[in-house]
C-alpha cells in the first residue's frame, strides 16, 4: 500500500484516482495493559487533558497493534494540550532502543475529559507532526470522566489528505468492516469528523499473562475476611450511630403521636417527600450490629490464630 503517495508525497500531478487509498478495514488493535494506562493517566489528569505516546508495531497494511504507552511532560489545560516537537519525540525513540524497547512510536493518544472523543485545531498539528515521521500514525483520543465500569469512550483517528478532500474523492475505500467503526456523535461531526480526519477500528487482545492480570486486579485475598477496622475508628462510627439513632427514634415517636390525629386518606400520603424514621431506623440497628458482629468475632478469631 502506498501510503506516501497518498499522504501527499507522491510528486506533483499525481492522478488521485489512480492513487491506492487506505482502507477503512485497518485496525488499531490495543493491549489491555495500554488501554488500562491511558485510562489511568487520562483520570489521574482530570480535570485537565494529559497526552502520551504508543509504542507499537504495523503488523501489516491492515493492522496496527499498540502493545505499551507512556506519558508525556507536556503542558494542558481543560480544553487542549500543547503539541510535541518532532526533535522531541525522536529523541525519545532514540532513547527507549537503548534501553531494549525494539518497539517503535504508532500514535500518541490524549485525554477529553467529559466532552467526547474528537480532535481540535491543535490536535490536528500534533497528528500532523506525528504522520510527517510516520504516515500512518494514529491519534488515540479516551474521555476518562464519561468512561464507566464496562464501557470505556475511546476513539482512533488519522487525517484525510487536503488534496482527495478538495477533489470530493472519499477519502478511503469502503470494505466490510466498516461496521466495527462507532456510530459517530455529533459533537465529533461538527469538529471536522469525515472532512478533516476519519475514524479507525479498534480492537482489543490481550495474552495470558495480561488476562491473569485482570482477573486478579480486584480480587479479595482469604486474609481480607480479618482484618479489622481501627478501633478508634470504630468506636467513633459507633458513638455516630447511636447518636443518629436517638434521633431517628424521637422522630418515629413524634411521627407516630402525629398518626393517631390523622385520617385515614391524609396517613397515605404521610411519608411523601419526607423522610421515613422508622425505615431509616431499623436501617441503622442492622447496619451497626453487623459492624459490631464482624468485628468482634474477628477479633476473636486473630486472637486464637496470632
Amino acid at each position: 500500500m502506498d501510503f506516501p503517495q497518498y499522504m501527499g508525497m507522491g510528486g506533483q500531478g499525481a492522478d488521485l484516482h489512480e492513487t491506492q487509498m487506505p482502507d477503512n478495514s485497518e485496525t488499531i488493535q490495543i493491549s489491555s495493559l495500554a488501554l488500562l494506562k491511558m485510562l489511568k493517566h487520562g483520570r489521574a489528569g482530570v480535570p485537565m487533558e494529559v497526552m502520551g505516546l504508543m509504542l507499537g508495531d504495523f503488523v501489516d497494511d491492515y493492522t496496527v497493534r499498540v502493545l505499551d504507552v507512556f506519558a508525556m511532560p507536556q503542558s494542558g489545560t481543560s480544553v487542549s494540550v500543547e503539541a510535541i516537537d518532532e526533535a522531541y519525540q525522536s529523541s525519545m525513540m532514540e532513547m527507549l532502543r537503548q534501553t531494549g524497547r525494539i518497539e517503535t512510536v504508532v500514535g500518541w493518544y490524549h485525554s477529553h475529559p467529559g466532552f467526547g472523543c474528537w480532535l481540535s485545531s491543535v490536535d490536528i498539528n500534533t497528528q500532523q507532526m506525528f504522520e510527517k515521521l510516520t504516515s500512518r500514525a494514529v491519534a488515540v483520543v479516551i474521555d476518562p470522566i464519561q468512561s464507566v465500569r464496562g464501557k470505556v469512550v475511546i476513539d482512533a483517528f488519522r487525517l484525510i489528505n487536503p488534496t482527495a478532500a478538495m477533489t470530493g474523492m472519499e477519502p478511503r475505500q469502503s470494505t466490510s468492516n466498516i461496521g466495527q467503526l462507532h456510530k459517530p456523535s455529533i459533537q465529533a461531526l461538527v469538529h471536522g469528523l469525515n472532512r478533516q480526519y476519519y475514524s479507525m477500528a479498534i480492537d482489543y487482545r490481550k495474552n495470558e499473562l495480561e488476562e491473569k492480570m485482570l482477573l486478579n486486579l480486584n480480587k479479595k485475598q482469604w486474609s481480607h475476611g480479618m482484618t479489622l477496622t481501627n478501633f478508634s475508628s470504630h468506636c467513633e462510627g459507633n458513638k455516630t450511630a447511636v447518636e443518629s439513632m436517638l434521633r431517628l427514634a424521637e422522630s418515629y415517636t413524634k411521627s407516630v403521636q402525629e398518626e393517631q390525629k390523622l385520617t385515614a386518606e391524609e396517613l397515605k400520603t404521610r411519608h411523601v417527600g419526607k423522610q421515613d424514621p422508622k425505615r431509616h431506623l431499623q436501617v441503622t440497628v442492622e447496619e451497626v450490629m453487623g459492624n459490631n458482629i464482624v468485628q468482634s468475632l474477628g477479633t476473636a478469631i486473630d486472637e486464637q490464630a496470632l
